[in-house]
């Protein structure tokens, strides 16, 4: 089998085909996870410019109905609340906040990919964090700090970049005190005209890598599957082609052995076809010398 002209040709369409489909995959799944990238950063400006101005309307709203001023809303008297590391602050408008937007920022937390949305003032205090991040204190501060976020300062570099950005889906690498890394796309929130602060949107890096990997399997997968049809009929193909060789070995066989009499009939006209036309005029000849040589 190994000896075989079909089996060698089929392996080295197969080995042709190997490295063509291996480099196709590979920049086939390249633009793949750049398309995916593209996509979460454009659904995420899309969602942190759609929470600010949400955000600056519930606060608006606020002022006009006269739950508080104007002056409440920018309140920056930080209130620190007893017993918590790191600590906890109270403002004029948190309460309110806590009621009024809360259902608003858990809704963004249903794109998987995103794990915070939420809203921070000008220097980094966030009065309302998500639903998830506001768990019962423990009293383990590990424990707590991933578990209970809301109402704390966030003013480090990244935090305070996105609380004092005024331009729209301004995009960062942040790396949380509790070690994730993530894109922090941030929009400006305005109240009554004037810069409140930033509407925060963090999309999980690893969530990313998960979706991209998950992503490579199934393309690897389909390529590697399309891959084993291919060989197997390239094999399949091939040997069906040469087939006619192997009958005309036999056939050239049987002339040297002095069997004759059996005419060879072209059935195509490529060159297997002009090879048993060579092999039937080479049997005629031999055939014609023969009948000479049995009359003397």
């Amino acid at each position: 089998m190994f000896n075989k002209v079909g089996f060698k040709v089929a392996v080295l369409v197969n080995l042709v085909l190997l490295v063509v489909m291996a480099a196709g995959s590979f920049y086939l799944i390249q633009e793949q996870s750049k398309s995916l990238d593209a996509q979460l950063l454009e659904r995420g400006k899309i969602e942190s410019i759609l929470g600010a101005k949400m955000v600056g309307k519930v606060l608006e709203e606020a002022i006009d109905n006269g739950v508080f001023t104007v002056g409440e809303a920018f309140d920056t008297n930080y209130e620190e609340i007893p017993g918590f590391d790191p600590a906890k602050y109270h403002t004029a408008y948190d309460s309110y906040l806590d009621k009024a937007i809360l259902a608003l920022e858990d809704e963004f937390l249903k794109d998987d990919s995103v794990e915070f949305a939420v809203a921070v003032d000008r220097n980094g205090y966030l009065p309302t964090h998500n639903s998830r991040f506001q768990q019962g204190i423990s009293g383990e501060k590990g424990k707590d700090l991933s578990g209970n976020r809301t109402k704390r300062m966030f003013n480090d570099p990244i935090g305070l970049k996105s609380a004092q950005n005024q331009d729209e889906a301004f995009r960062q690498i942040y790396k949380r005190d509790t070690g994730e890394v993530m894109w922090d796309i941030s929009s400006p929130i305005f109240v009554k005209g004037k810069h409140w602060g930033g509407f925060r949107i963090g999309v999980s890096l690893k969530k990313m890598d998960i979706a991209k990997n998950k992503l490579q399997g199934t393309l690897l997968a389909i390529m590697g599957g399309l891959l084993l049809v291919s060989i197997l009929a390239v094999f399949l193909v091939v040997d069906l082609a040469l087939k006619p060789l192997g009958k005309f070995t036999q056939i050239a066989g049987e002339l040297a052995d002095g069997k004759i009499d059996q005419k060879i009939v072209a059935t195509s006209h490529d060159e297997i076809g002009k090879l048993a036309d060579v092999l039937e005029r080479l049997r005629v000849s031999l055939k014609m010398a023969m009948d000479r040589l049995s009359r003397k």
